[in-house]
């Protein structure tokens, strides 16, 4: 997945094939579907929660950039005609977030976004200040994270600051992207 790669090997040879996508996926909480549920009360036996969720391994879960919980919308945000932001406005920042994006790594070949980022490179974009620095700490240390995690954290708030149109990583960006590796969580199905 990271090389953007397959490589089928044989007896007598192999062959790389291109291989660069996107994965989306979802998945139940539990077995019972209502683990944090804001109304509804999990039904399943104790353990059952983390058994469920090491069905997904750990490399693999740390393979993903995102990690979005949903829960239900109540009734009355629905109902509500509260307009929110329109698709043309999201989609014109994420257009001007990827020329940003394009022209960080103008002179880069075969890379052309954040997630792309070699460490050469991740370690000349990516810079935290000492706010940041510590925020990422903690971090690290009260959601035991990994190393592979704390990568994905910091090339997911890169392309924050970049739709926000900044230069720099904000302690904000980084606390979003922190936010974004729910499942990552020590205590997740405790």
């Amino acid at each position: 997945m990271e090389e953007r790669r397959v490589t089928i090997s044989r007896a007598k040879m192999s062959v790389d094939y291109p291989a660069s996508f996107m994965l989306v996926a979802a998945m139940n909480p539990c077995p019972c579907g209502y683990y944090n549920h804001p109304t509804i009360e999990c039904t399943c036996a104790p353990g059952a929660v983390r058994k469920y969720m090491n069905k997904v391994s750990g490399p693999l879960l740390d393979r993903i950039d995102l990690h979005i919980e949903v829960t239900p919308v109540p009734f009355k945000n629905l109902a509500t005609m509260k307009a929110g932001e329109n698709s043309q406005t999201i989609r014109e920042r994420v257009i001007a977030a990827r020329k940003i994006q394009e022209e960080r790594f103008r002179g880069c070949p075969g890379i052309h976004c954040n997630a792309q980022m070699n460490s050469r490179l991740f370690r000349q974009h990516c810079v935290l200040d000492a706010e940041c620095q510590e925020r990422m700490k903690l971090a690290m240390e009260k959601l035991g994270l990994s190393a592979r995690a704390y990568d994905r954290i910091l090339k997911v708030a890169r392309t924050i600051a970049d739709l926000d149109v900044s230069p720099a990583i904000t302690v904000e960006h980084l606390s979003e992207a922190i936010n974004y590796r729910s499942l990552d969580r020590d205590t997740w199905g405790r």
